[in-house]
């Protein structure tokens, strides 16, 4: 193994991971009990699960700003399609999925038929999609779902919280796309120089809408589990989501001008930013404080990071 692989960004992360672990765990006797811990990995696992695309959207060079109104709107929709429709949950559930999906190829379609920047077009979306989920709410919520559903957000398999199992096998399946396939290589291709990747005959449109299409799905699951953990839907839900998760990718490695980037990195950026807001909170600091460490910490990993990457290497 050389330097540079040791120096590398994920090492540099993951070694601030074990210190702010050792840290917060001596402040507080809870922070490191199994329960906690669990507890911990109940809540960001919606976050988690958008990151873990977000990681594709923004490898590609790109940012999809309205995944937290997509949570909200597939949230409210998929509480109309049973309360309101009488649908049974099960296709209600499949129809909120098609709904997060759609509104992420429609994203795609924005950025990639109408040469629309992705923040301008995913600005724009997440006003709309949020307006959406308001407007059909009409500030209601829905509650009495089934007690089938509730094992999604707050039951456990082999001890481990259903939501946890799912978030593993996302993260794994991503990763391998990601790491070791065609498609992986096309993403990072088209992040690094996207005009390149069309001249070497690659299908750059085709690659960005269906990663915002996964982006979009990736929210509506995750509404899916939250509406299961908090037992209502409330338009306001994933409000500031799409913030946390492009922290933690960016945190994790990932370049905003594309290019660079892995899902070990993301999961490990969520680790960090989780363990801080929990362990910050059990020893008594205020949420102010929390944010303004979180602020700092992502600053200082970039800029260790790049004081070993000034070469300019990706």
């Amino acid at each position: 193994m050389t330097i540079k692989k040791l120096l590398r960004h994920e090492t540099i992360l993951a070694v601030l991971v074990v210190l702010a672990l050792i840290v917060l765990a001596a402040q507080s006797p809870r922070f490191f009990t199994v329960d906690n811990l669990l507890n911990q990995g109940r809540l960001m696992t919606e976050v988690g699960l958008i990151a873990i695309v977000m990681t594709f959207v923004i490898v590609t060079g790109g940012i999809d700003l309205s995944v937290g109104s997509i949570l909200g709107m597939s949230a409210i929709m998929l509480g109309v399609f049973w309360k309101n429709f009488g649908l049974p949950l099960e296709l209600a559930i499949f129809l909120a999925l098609m709904v997060g999906t759609l509104a992420g190829l429609f994203n795609g379609l924005i950025i990639t038929r109408f040469k629309v920047p992705p923040l301008i077009a995913t600005l724009g979306t997440l006003a709309l999609y949020r307006g959406i989920a308001e407007g059909v709410s009409q500030a209601r919520s829905v509650r009495g779902y089934p007690d089938w559903f509730y094992v999604l957000g707050q039951g456990q398999v082999l001890g481990v919280p259903t939501q946890l199992w799912l978030l593993g096998i996302v993260a794994v399946v991503a990763a391998v796309i990601l790491g070791m396939t065609t498609w992986g290589r096309m993403t990072y291709a088209t992040g690094s120089n996207e005009t390149a990747a069309r001249f070497s005959g690659l299908r750059v449109d085709r690659v960005k809408l269906l990663i915002y299409s996964a982006s979009g799905f990736a929210a509506a699951l995750a509404a899916v589990i939250f509406v299961s953990r908090v037992s209502t839907t409330r338009s306001d839900m994933g409000t500031g989501v799409e913030l946390d998760a492009i922290t933690a990718v960016v945190l994790g490695g990932t370049s905003i001008f594309g290019g660079r980037g892995t899902i070990i990195g993301t999961l490990l950026g969520l680790i960090l930013i989780q363990a801080l807001k929990n362990g910050l909170s059990l020893a008594g600091v205020k949420s102010d404080g929390t944010i303004v460490l979180i602020g700092a910490v992502l600053i200082l990993t970039i800029l260790i990071s790049n004081l070993f990457h000034r070469d300019g290497t990706r």
